[in-house]
């Protein structure tokens, strides 16, 4: 049974508002979710000769045309249609709250930088940049600007980035400012979007597969990159879906790869745990940071092993939509929200052969389940790991 040890403060979750590979609308999203649907293309458009598997955001996106020129990036407009199915949810609170103090908290690691891309690669076949060039575009702070500019909001508006554990990082810091009277709501999550700079950069690392990801198979060989914005309205209320705990810790190991023995992610989901007064034991779903990476998946699954006596059913999400980065942790957190919504589970997607070197998870096959509570593993470079615990309320 859970153990509260001291109360803890309310902070709901509302229904995430999502744009990904898997689609922009919850019913969709739902069905390709739930129905372990890979959402992959082939593309070699920004490693020309090679081509990859990429998740790739395909729905329309809204024009940025008449917005300031500092705000037009392809990340922004991402998260334009993640606001566009966030409003009604918005337009309801703020009609109850018309004085509401309501901040922004996101996470990214691209930001504009696509459209820098684009613009260096103009400035040296022209000799100049382009006209509509503004380097603020690119600034890691352009996400939440754009959206507290976008909406009309003054409360405090940052964006985190932590590469592959922002966005969920920037979930635990809204929960903060709302535990400390600081904001009435909290617009949180994050977004990224595919470019050169990412997608090369984790090719040199050797870290891209050139196939579909096989998270925690003998055969995963890499990950696959994605595109993605996932946004929630965070309240102080009871009832509905709560971020009940969160754990962030930092271990440094080495600048890009995970320490082997996963303390530091060990110790992200126990203090998670603890902050939402539960054992290991009252966990219904794990979502798994899952890179498929050799070094990550071993690191993880010996972290799972290490804390839960019987591991839960997990599954890695990114086999269906590719790694979306900055935006991953909010992602993957809208999924599990999706899944204690709808008591069903992720299946998980790969070959279907186990690695005898990997300590053994029970990796979900699917299907309905009396979920309460559900955890999302986040890690990043760095050794920058946190995770995230849903709880479902009665």
């Amino acid at each position: 049974m859970p153990r509260t040890l001291t109360p803890r403060p309310a902070c709901r979750l509302h229904p995430p508002a999502v744009i990904c590979p898997l689609g922009d609308d919850a019913a969709t999203i739902v069905d390709r979710l739930f129905g372990g649907q890979r959402r992959l293309a082939i593309s070699d458009a920004f490693t020309p000769g090679r081509p990859l598997p990429l998740g790739r955001v395909t729905t329309p996106l809204p024009d940025d045309g008449a917005w300031p020129v500092a705000h037009r990036s392809r990340n922004n407009r991402l998260l334009a249609a993640a606001l566009t199915r966030l409003a009604p949810t918005l337009a309801d609170f703020r009609a109850r709250h018309p004085e509401a103090r309501i901040g922004v908290i996101l996470g990214t690691s691209t930001s504009g930088i696509g459209e820098t891309e684009a613009a260096l690669a103009e400035r040296r076949r022209l000799g100049d940049w382009p006209a509509d060039f503004h380097y603020q575009r690119h600034e890691i702070g352009s996400p939440s600007a754009f959206v507290a500019e976008h909406l009309g909001l003054t409360g405090p508006a940052y964006t985190l980035s932590t590469a592959c554990s922002s966005s969920a990082k920037a979930l635990a810091s809204g929960r903060r400012l709302l535990a400390a009277g600081a904001c009435d709501a909290v617009i949180t999550g994050g977004a990224d979007s595919l470019c050169g700079l990412t997608v090369n950069g984790f090719s040199a690392l050797e870290a891209v597969s050139e196939a579909p990801c096989l998270p925690f198979s003998a055969n995963r060989d890499g990950i696959n990159l994605g595109e993605a914005a996932a946004l929630f309205l965070m309240t102080p209320d009871e009832g509905g879906i709560q971020l009940a705990g969160y754990g962030e810790t930092s271990d440094a190991h080495h600048i890009s790869a995970p320490r082997p023995d996963g303390a530091g992610a060990r110790a992200a989901m126990q203090t998670a745990l603890e902050m939402a007064g539960l054992t290991p034991g009252d966990v219904d779903y794990l979502n798994l940071h899952g890179t498929a990476t050799t070094q990550n998946d071993l690191m993880e699954a010996k972290a799972v092993s290490a804390l839960f006596d019987t591991p839960p059913p997990c599954s890695s999400t990114k086999s269906l939509t590719g790694h979306t980065l900055g935006a991953c942790g909010a992602l993957e957190a809208a999924f599990c929200w999706l899944a204690l919504d709808a008591g069903r589970l992720p299946p998980a997607v790969n070959d279907g052969e186990p690695d005898p070197a990997l300590p053994p998870l029970p990796l979900s096959a699917g299907g309905h389940a009396a979920l309460r509570y559900a955890l999302s593993n986040a890690f990043a470079f760095g050794g920058n790991n946190i995770a995230l615990l849903l709880e479902k309320t009665p």
